[in-house]
């Protein structure tokens, strides 16, 4: 089972950029600062960067109707 995505960053990429691509959402930057502390003065990438990117599970609402609950 893998934990972690590896992703090689490209010129331009930042945190919250990251964030909306692998999570949907750009507030889940501090996930990956968190799991990338090599990385976490960096703003801009220049590219070439490896970073790991924590899977993790959306929260369920208890908004969602019944058959869109995991």
């Amino acid at each position: 089972m893998v934990d972690v995505y590896h992703y090689t960053t490209l010129a331009g990429d930042t945190w919250d950029s990251i964030a909306l691509d692998f999570y949907n959402e750009e507030r889940t930057a501090s996930v990956l600062v968190q799991a990338n502390l090599k990385y976490r003065s960096v703003i801009t990438f220049q590219g070439g960067e490896l970073l790991q990117i924590p899977i993790i599970e959306a929260p369920v609402s208890g908004v969602l109707p019944p058959w869109k609950r995991v």
